[in-house]
């Protein structure tokens, strides 16, 4: 894509008004931030039990731990923008800081992405391959496949940001809830239709491309489990295989709601769509840790360990 030069200054901030319409600013602010903390704490302490359990250095416990990591980057980048409109009432944003936002938050939605890709191919792997799981998975090469997606992820939003940072932005207006690629492109100068091609084929290849294949992953699960010969060995593996999918409809289901309601015509309005990009910001990173400590009996047993000996 062939970007414009312009001679034109930047602006120094922008304002937020994605909020201005709705009551109850408190309440809602209230409400993010008891999400977000949750999140965090969710997120901090499948960390600290799996980079403290040697035990629990294993490829799928790596994964968990990255998921965490991505998690917090995710819910971070946008969480704490809403969280300072609505309680702090502070409305504005320096540039750069948005930009950076703008950086952080879709390099956690590109990671998350990745993140739940490589966590059921290591599910694939582990139930379909069971005997050669720890030859085919070992912690360098699920480490190695961690760092490639944060990489193609850095990359990715490295090539964004330098092309919203050629724009002009002589209204400095942001009328949504946080500082995202969307949303600054809109605040710009210029016709935005030139600059989405990146980001469209991006979005393209996560729900195109990423989506498909985790669904056939699961999809190849599901097969495996219904012919196991155990029963209660193939109820445990399907609780596993439903457990590891929910994070998935979690994430995937906002922004489907989202393009397939703008396929067949319908037209969000800008609560509509404020709504939905809270959804898809909170809901994963909420349900994620506690998705995970639950289901895992290791994470699970030494937090309640961590808890009996602090409360007895």
């Amino acid at each position: 894509m062939s970007l414009v030069n312009f001679s034109g200054q930047n602006v120094a901030e922008f304002t937020f008004t994605g909020f201005d319409h709705l009551p109850y600013h408190k309440l809602m602010g209230t409400v993010i931030l008891l999400a977000y903390c949750l999140a965090l704490l969710g997120s901090t302490t499948n960390i600290c039990v799996i980079s403290t359990d040697r035990r629990l250095h294993r490829p799928m416990y790596l994964l968990i731990c990255n998921l965490a990591l991505v998690d917090i980057m995710f819910s971070t980048g946008a969480s704490t923008t809403m969280i300072s409109v609505l309680l702090a009432g502070d409305k504005t944003i320096s540039y750069h800081s948005c930009l950076s936002r703008v950086y952080i938050y879709h390099l956690g939605d590109i990671t998350e992405c990745l993140a739940l890709s490589l966590m059921a191919l290591d599910r694939t792997v582990a139930i379909s391959e069971p005997l050669r799981y720890a030859t085919i998975l070992t912690n360098q090469r699920v480490f190695l496949l961690i760092v490639l997606s944060w990489l193609l992820g850095i990359c990715l939003m490295g090539m964004l940001v330098s092309i919203a940072d050629q724009l002009p932005y002589c209204q400095p207006v942001i009328k949504y809830i946080f500082c995202d690629y969307a949303a600054i492109i809109r605040a710009a100068c210029v016709d935005p239709e030139p600059y989405w091609l990146l980001s469209s084929t991006g979005a393209l290849w996560l729900l195109g491309g990423q989506f498909p294949l985790i669904l056939l992953s699961y999809g190849k699960l599901v097969f495996t489990v219904l012919r196991l010969p155990s029963t209660e060995k193939g109820g445990r593996t399907f609780r596993t295989v439903i457990s590891h999918f929910i994070p998935v409809v979690c994430y995937y289901a906002p922004k489907l709601v989202s393009v397939l309601l703008t396929r067949v015509g319908v037209t969000l309005n800008l609560t509509e769509r404020n709504a939905l990009l809270i959804i898809s910001t909170l809901l994963p990173p909420l349900i994620n840790p506690t998705v995970y400590c639950l289901q895992s009996k290791e994470i699970r047993g030494t937090v309640l360990r961590v808890l009996r000996r602090n409360l007895l």
